[in-house]
């Protein structure tokens, strides 16, 4: 018995040291140590890159993602503090769950960080939308769940196809006798060429990944692409993909028209519109309303005179007939006023002369957020989706065209488009369509159109209810419009909070022309804008995207959380018609944190910045140099560390607003703007490649041109703001050419 025991002693006596030593080796000054990862959420719809934080990184080390995946990953370790990896594409959820926690370490650690990832996989967000010119099909993709739907206009029938990774754009046409269907993708440089009627995939162009815009002009044999990586247009041979020409534009161009011998892109991020050239590729002087533009209608009519640009134009639509170009928008964009007078947002359509470089008029509805149009050019009717109100508009295409006197009575309609029945709303029923507030039909979210050839049915792609509504419109002269029917395409409802909370972004309840989705279109920011009550003057509108780790919000810190943010500004955006309930804000607030940002398109395959980078303006960096000198002699870091590079990513660290010299005012009318200045808070450059203008007032990037219209100064805004401003409260280090293009190339890849 003595000898067991002693036995049993001596086992036991082996195990502790054993575990001592293996806690040694691990916690020793050379063990590694993982202590943040960037983003901290990503979305699962696409493959991300991730950026790890620690000390003592070696090579071999690998990355363990844990429970409900349970990889290894391989990482690239840059020095001993920083290391990458790239998650997979696969990462599927079941789709009802919102996003799930996963544990991350690295092999031989036993502890490590949280990684957050959103279940886009799950939720489908139908956002294009495009008809066979035979109209005998239409297709809609949804840029979340990587599928096609296609419906047979005559039977009703619908096919769900794969499509590539992300398809966010289509375009049909015909030719050689048959009906041809193109698919543009946000992740992958590939366009799909497709059976226009089947869907079958017939051949594959390189191309241009984070596609925002897709036209084809068959006659020409061109594939017209805008993308935001570059902020390009992209002319392709329909015929075997080469590159024809590749224009540099306004940042982040999105919607496109052809408009006779030239393809018009609008700009989300200055409001401008720019007149690329089909031949050469030449792009004109910008279009944008200014102080000589009328408005007409809605509560910015007086204040004309002090338009100062345009805000995202939404959708654009080309006349033959009156040649005219006509294009959704929250309308021109307000500067500073003598009144005060900060809500710009005024919904509608505006007509624009391209021939002449001339933004004629813009009609105000008053209220709701406008996105898809359609056009029967022969009987000069342009259809209207709002995605705010759900509502589709008739307007009367000549009249608007003809002078200020007759489009003033250009409507004709507006038809409300309201969810199936059952689908659940964000309060209760009796809640809406009183008290000058939107009805229920909010909830479908009319967002692109397209009219059958003989123009009597349009189609109406409804984002929030995943339909497809047929509308009568062959009474729409005469100011009817009737509902047919609505086709089902995918079922939405899994994520029902969230999506509850989607709808609420995008929607305009209060009949005000404001939602989240008015300023930060798509999770993203917009243009400058006039605002903030005190201190009030122009302001960048920052992107939502990330942002839910870098609170507080505003400047002077007026909210703390997403949830006071989301109190603050939506009672505001609804001008308190009603007061958001307690659903509403959870609802939101869930919807707004899970804006993730987008997988950042400069790192390599591995997710580490490359050694080598071509930067926007023509020069190269590298990126890895850039690192060196952005923890080192450029003193960057001590206001912008990783993984987030602000500050305000760690609870112990918010809250600073520093002293810098950069300017305090946007050079417009500086008399009429408020000069308070109480320090700035150091922004988050993660995903600073995607960031239009830079520094508070939007002055990096963004001069005032003739008449007192924004214009872009400098499209490489990232160098304006390093060699322009000393961003930094203390002195400015100097840094030769090279040294300034490697660090530009480090944060082209944050």
């Amino acid at each position: 018995m003595k000898a067991w025991r002693a036995a049993g002693l001596l086992a036991a006596g082996v195990a502790v040291f054993a575990g001592v030593f293996c806690w040694l080796l691990l916690s020793g000054p050379g063990a590694p140590v993982l202590r943040d990862v960037g983003p901290r959420q990503v979305s699962n719809q696409t493959s991300q890159p991730l950026a790890l934080v620690g000390d003592n990184f070696s090579q071999g080390m690998t990355l363990k993602l844990g429970a409900p995946f349970d990889r290894s990953l391989p990482l690239t370790v840059v020095d001993a503090h920083h290391a990458y990896a790239r998650l997979p594409a696969d990462l599927a959820l079941p789709s009802a769950t919102v996003q799930v926690a996963v544990p991350l370490r690295l092999t031989r650690t036993p502890s490590g960080v949280s990684l957050l990832v959103v279940n886009d996989r799950g939720f489908p967000d139908l956002t294009s939308l495009a008809l066979t010119p035979d109209g005998s099909r239409v297709w809609a993709a949804s840029v979340t769940t990587d599928e096609l739907v296609g419906v047979d206009t005559e039977t009703r029938t619908v096919s769900v196809l794969p499509g590539g990774d992300g398809p966010s754009a289509l375009a049909t046409w015909a030719a050689g006798g048959k009906q041809w269907l193109a698919v543009a993708h946000a992740y992958s440089p590939e366009v799909w060429v497709c059976d226009g009627l089947t869907g079958a995939r017939l051949r594959t162009l390189p191309a241009p990944a984070n596609a925002t815009g897709l036209l084809v002009d068959a006659q020409r044999g061109l594939l017209l692409l805008a993308e935001h990586v570059r902020d390009t247009v992209v002319a392709l041979s329909l015929e075997d993909g080469h590159v024809l020409w590749r224009a540099a534009v306004a940042p982040n161009p999105r919607a496109l028209a052809l408009s006779g011998g030239v393809v018009v892109v609008g700009s989300e991020q200055t409001g401008a519109l720019e007149a690329i050239s089909l031949e050469t590729g030449t792009v004109q002087a910008p279009i944008s309303p200014g102080s000589e533009t009328p408005i007409l209608g809605g509560h910015t009519e007086p204040y004309a005179g002090f338009t100062m640009g345009g805000q995202a134009p939404r959708g654009l639509v080309w006349s033959a007939a009156l040649e005219r170009l006509f294009v959704t928008s929250l309308g021109p964009n307000i500067g500073p006023n003598p009144d005060r007078m900060e809500v710009s947002m005024n919904g509608g359509v505006g007509v624009v002369d391209v021939a002449r470089g001339v933004f004629e008029r813009h009609l105000g509805f008053g209220w709701g957020v406008p996105q898809g149009v359609a056009l029967d050019d022969a009987k000069a009717i342009l259809y209207v989706a709002d995605v705010g109100t759900g509502l589709v508009r008739g307007l009367d295409a000549r009249a608007l065209a003809q002078g200020d006197a007759a489009a003033r009575k250009a409507a004709l309609f507006a038809i409300p488009v309201l969810p199936p029945e059952g689908f659940p709303t964000a309060r209760p029923a009796a809640d809406y369509g009183i008290q000058g507030r939107a009805g229920l039909e909010m909830h479908s979210g009319p967002v692109a159109l397209a009219l059958s050839p003989d123009a009597g049915t349009l189609w109406v792609l409804d984002r929030f209810t995943g339909t497809l509504a047929e509308l009568d419109v062959t009474g729409a002269r005469q100011g009817r419009a009737m509902v047919r029917r609505q086709v089902p395409l995918l079922d939405v409802r899994s994520q029902g909070e969230r999506r509850l909370g989607q709808i609420l972004y995008f929607t305009d309840m209060g009949h005000s022309s404001m939602s989240c989705d008015a300023c930060h279109l798509e999770g993203h920011g917009g243009v400058v804008l006039f605002e903030k009550t005190r201190p009030l003057r122009i302001y960048r509108t920052p992107t939502v995207r990330g942002t839910r780790e870098t609170p507080p919000y505003f400047t002077p810190a007026s909210t703390f959380t997403l949830e006071q943010t989301v109190i603050t500004v939506g009672d505001r955006n609804r001008y308190f018609n009603p007061r958001l309930d307690k659903g509403e804000v959870r609802r939101l607030s869930l919807f707004t944190a899970a804006v993730s940002l987008l997988p950042n398109p400069f790192v390599g395959p591995d997710g580490a910045p490359p050694k080598s980078l071509m930067l926007p303006d023509g020069r190269t960096g590298n990126p890895r140099a850039g690192l060196a000198l952005f923890e080192g002699k450029a003193g960057c870091a001590a206001c912008h560390p990783a993984p987030y590079f602000t500050l305000d990513q760690d609870v112990r660290t918010r809250g600073q607003y520093l002293s810098v010299t950069t300017p305090h005012l946007f050079p417009l009318r500086p008399e009429l703007q408020d000069g308070t200045y109480v320090g700035m808070p150091p922004p988050a450059l993660i995903g600073a490649w995607d960031i239009f203008p830079m520094l508070s007032t939007g002055a990096a990037g963004l001069e005032v041109g003739g008449r007192g219209k924004l214009q872009v100064r400098n499209r490489f805004v990232l160098r304006d703001v390093l060699e322009n401003y000393n961003h930094s409260p203390a002195p400015r280090v100097d840094l030769t050419p090279q040294e300034r293009d490697d660090l530009l190339a480090y944060l082209m890849t944050l």
